[in-house]
């Protein structure tokens, strides 16, 4: 068992997404560094204060914050569409690779080429 553990491990998957799950964090904190110092300050000098924290609804003992929960939903559509212009930027910036000319031609067409080209030398 401890060797098919070890094989497991070893696998080209498992290394790729560990480092995936690394880059991720990373980048998850990057991400939250630009929203909370540069994007919310900055919706904050257009629109105010962006703080529902406060809302709360009382049923017996228990409370509800759908305060803090309206502001979660902010602040994750806030975080998407961060991410979602960093990506577009990147893939600017990244030139795509021009795919490589598939030859599409049947083996029946290529013979009936070299016949034609054989033919022509021979006039």
């Amino acid at each position: 068992m401890l060797k098919e553990f070890k094989e497991f491990i070893a696998r080209g998957n498992v290394m790729d997404l560990a480092v995936g799950v690394i880059v991720g964090a990373a980048f998850t904190a990057i991400v939250n560094s630009l929203v909370d110092n540069l994007i919310n300050p900055l919706l904050g000098i257009f629109i105010g204060s962006i703080d529902f924290s406060d809302l709360v609804f009382s049923v017996g003992k228990a409370h509800f914050k759908y305060g803090a929960f309206i502001n979660s939903i902010i602040n994750f559509l806030i975080i998407a569409f961060v991410v979602f212009l960093l990506i577009k930027l990147i893939n600017k910036l990244v030139a795509k690779k021009p795919e490589p000319e598939v030859d599409t031609t049947t083996p029946e067409e290529r013979y009936l080429k070299e016949i034609v080209d054989l033919l022509k030398e021979k006039d």
